[in-house]
């Protein structure tokens, strides 16, 4: 989607992608999101484009300093393609909210499944899919 966005409607065709699949975005240690960073630091980023909001960061307060501070100081623009985000183009009053709501949704989402593994296994249920070693399923 970002690659279709980047190349085909709005002609941004110098393009580097951060990708870090397998990490949380609760946090911003992210081996990409680092190296993007340094990136940015070193005048090599104009623009950073994400799917929505949630992609860039869940951590609300990490997440706005970066919209509202960090970019900025770097002259970078930043846009979420879904969330309708533009830093250049309009005035994004809603998106503290967003960045709360996400902030809030990743940590609900972590107590359900903690409550869940803790049923299964006071319910004697197995927590892995795995047998552990030496036993037979």
């Amino acid at each position: 989607m970002t690659a279709n966005f980047c190349l085909k409607r709005n002609d941004f065709y110098n393009t580097t992608f951060y990708v870090d699949d397998g990490w949380s975005g609760t946090n911003f240690d992210r081996p990409n999101f680092q190296r993007m960073v340094k990136d940015m630091e070193n005048g090599k980023i104009g623009t950073v484009i994400t799917k929505d909001l949630s992609r860039l960061g869940r951590d609300y307060l990490m997440t706005g300093q970066y919209i509202e501070m960090i970019f900025p100081d770097h002259d970078v623009r930043y846009i979420a393609i879904n969330d309708s985000v533009d830093t250049q183009k309009s005035e994004n009053d809603m998106t503290v909210f967003r960045n709360v709501f996400n902030d809030f949704y990743a940590k609900d989402t972590s107590k359900k499944i903690k409550a869940v593994f803790k049923a299964k296994g006071m319910s004697g249920k197995p927590l892995s899919p795995i047998e552990p070693y030496g036993y037979k399923k």
